[in-house]
């Protein structure tokens, strides 16, 4: 009787088609470097290689092949973690930027509160002076009957300072006032200093509280070295209000 041999889909696979089946599986692996010191040693445990006329071929068993999936979601999640604290390590990074960010811009916010209080700020025309002449003190010196303002005790050439923030709007000689500088206020008010030596700021000039304008002295109609200080509702004389109620309205001390 007589045998015929299999053919088509109902023969079997050659062992070489096998093996070399399953080491291309093992090459693919290698190119991804999930097969390294792991794989090799059990490898080495594996069937000898066989030869298929040009490359060699290698079998594995189903335990190397758990080891090196074990492997490779080894080096998944080394990965993940890796990418984890990255991008911990970013997080951290922009928090402390943005603390920064906050932290300047919270000083800014200071400085700039600080300077608006500065130039809001009123002080003494002459620093640690007393008034040696009271407003609306009278007397035959002037013209009026009565002191416009105040006089400051003060010698020759002692510094001469702004009240308060303004604008200079005359800065010269003013008759019985002998050098004198008017200044208006940023409230609208006025302020004025007379029988000065010498004058130090010019008509249009921004001036701010404390700032030094003049010298003290003893021009025009005087009897000594002296500050004449008034406070006016406009620049021209006889607009005068009490000089130490119009300070002391704008928290000075006097």
């Amino acid at each position: 009787m007589a045998f015929t041999r299999a053919t088509g889909k109902h023969r079997r696979p050659s062992r070489i088609q096998r093996s070399t089946a399953r080491a291309a599986g093992v090459a693919a692996l290698t190119t991804t470097g999930v097969v390294g010191t792991l794989a090799a040693p059990a490898l080495a445990a594996e069937p000898a290689l066989e030869q298929t006329g040009l490359l060699p071929v290698v079998t594995i068993g189903d335990s190397v092949a758990d080891q090196i999936d074990a492997q490779a979601a080894a080096q998944q999640q080394a990965a993940e973690e890796a990418a984890a604290e990255k991008a911990a390590e970013a997080a951290a990074e922009k928090r402390a930027e943005e603390r920064a960010k906050e932290a300047r811009e919270a000083k800014e916010r200071a400085a700039r509160e600080a300077e608006r209080k500065r130039l809001n700020t009123y002080v003494l025309p002459i620093t640690g002076s007393y008034v040696s002449t009271g407003y609306q003190s009278g007397g035959s010196l002037w013209s009026s009957g009565s002191h416009t303002g105040v006089d400051f005790h003060a010698t020759s050439g002692t510094p001469v300072h702004a009240v308060g923030s303004g604008t200079v709007v005359e800065a010269g000689w003013g008759g019985a006032y002998g050098n004198q500088v008017v200044i208006k206020m940023n409230d609208g008010t006025y302020t004025q200093y007379g029988h000065l030596s010498s004058i130090a700021v010019s008509v249009g000039q921004t001036v701010t509280p404390g700032q030094q304008i003049a010298l003290s002295g003893a021009t025009g109609n005087v009897t000594g070295a002296h500050l004449h200080f008034e406070a006016r509702t406009t620049a021209e004389y006889g607009s005068d209000i009490d000089p130490l109620a119009y300070l002391r309205s704008h928290g000075v001390s006097v």
